[in-house]
């Protein structure tokens, strides 16, 4: 029995364990960011046509440990590493906290028992307001909109809690809605996508992808006037993913940020790791001018993503426990910009708005992800470039 459970975890299978269904697909390899080993928390499906892997990176020890700090019931309980909410806020201008009138919507795939308990560890730890079910600020659904939730997979529980902490670091006053997909195939995220803007979402935050193959069929869920639809661009350095390729959302790219003695107080580069490329399916929407790129251009903006620059997430190491973490990856920059739309709370026009606001958005001029001539669809450079997208956010204005 142990052997057939080790084969189908070679193939991604699920079993159950001690009655709670657990998915077995292997996580990504262990990278090196800076001096930080980090891996990937969810399998390597997202190679697969119509399978979305999400783009959380955690932080790990040399063997791919995660490096997780001791629950908050623990004595003494561990003070978590990583940037918090005052420093996010900080490092982006941030001075709005939302309204209990805008929602922001979290999509990723299979269930999260406890997401509620882990997110208000968070919330409390950095003294934001409580966001429970009770007091209307968070809801839970299925892909449906029902409360039949699908099993547990830690890897994605992980991604998802990432999700629910930065919306909160950045909008800690929007309600939130958590809507889980019974698997991570595009027609799973799709139907949740759909879901989220039918229940009222002003954003919707998306922190995976996978291949553009096959993904057309799924592209209209991603298409809602006047919603905010922010998509993380990816964790594998220069190419482009599926949804973050739609011309209907705001692609998010990935930045390295670090304090500095500047004005800001802080400095940014592209991180290595953040996607970006030209769509070979996708027509590129008015608003973007690049010149290299026929067709959609991804990114449009970005956020901190480095695992070395990572953020402080309370997150599930199993399916019972849970402890601090880092965390890094695309997934980080796509619920943070989610988090300024639902702040700025006004009318949304697709990705136009930053294009419109440029002076809003700090220009990220150096770095780069990948091989590309040297060109601007892989380089950090002055105004556009593929990495960052026009740069990270200089307060809310430009969303």
């Amino acid at each position: 029995m142990k052997l057939f459970k080790l084969a189908l975890a070679a193939f991604g299978v699920a079993f159950a364990i001690g009655g709670a269904t657990v998915a077995s697909a292997l996580p990504g390899p262990v990278q090196l960011s800076g001096n930080t080993y980090n891996r990937s928390v969810c399998s390597q499906v997202g190679l697969v046509p119509g399978v979305a892997r999400c783009h959380a990176r955690v932080v790990t020890d040399a063997r791919g440990q995660i490096l997780a700090g001791k629950s908050a019931t623990a004595s003494p309980a561990l003070a978590p590493s990583g940037y918090g909410p005052a420093d996010l806020r900080s490092a982006y201008w941030m001075y709005g906290t939302g309204r209990a009138t805008t929602t922001v919507a979290v999509v990723d795939a299979y269930g999260y028992p406890n997401a509620e308990r882990d997110l208000n560890v968070y919330r409390k730890q950095f003294g934001l307001p409580a966001c429970t079910t009770a007091n209307g600020c968070f809801r839970k659904v299925n892909q449906s909109g029902g409360t039949s939730y699908p099993a547990m997979d830690v890897g994605w529980a992980q991604e998802t809690a990432l999700d629910l902490d930065m919306v909160s670091a950045m909008c800690p006053n929007c309600h939130i809605l958590l809507v889980q997909a019974s698997s991570a195939s595009f027609s799973a995220l799709a139907a949740a996508e759909n879901t989220a803007a039918r229940l009222g979402a002003h954003a919707i935050s998306n922190s995976y992808g996978g291949g553009e193959t096959g993904s057309t069929t799924y592209e209209t869920a991603y298409n809602h006037p006047g919603i905010a639809i922010t998509v993380s661009s990816g964790d594998d350095g220069f190419g482009v993913q599926f949804p973050a390729s739609s011309p209907h959302v705001t692609a998010v790219g990935g930045t390295s940020l670090r304090r500095a003695t500047n004005k800001r107080g802080w400095t940014e580069s592209a991180w290595n790791g953040a996607g970006s490329g030209c769509s070979v399916l996708y027509a590129k929407p008015a608003w973007q001018t690049d010149a290299l790129c026929a067709r959609r251009m991804v990114a449009d903006v970005s956020a901190v993503a480095d695992p070395n620059t990572g953020v402080a997430v309370y997150a599930p190491t199993s399916t019972t426990a849970a402890g601090w973490m880092v965390f890094g990856g695309t997934s980080v920059a796509a619920p943070i910009i989610a988090g300024f739309y639902g702040v700025n709370g006004g009318t949304v026009t697709y990705g136009s708005d930053p294009y419109a606001h440029k002076a809003y958005l700090w220009d990220v001029r150096s770095g780069s992800n990948g091989v590309c001539g040297g060109t601007y669809l892989c380089t950090g450079g002055l105004s556009y470039d593929g990495p960052t997208g026009l740069g990270s956010p200089n307060s809310n204005v430009a969303f």
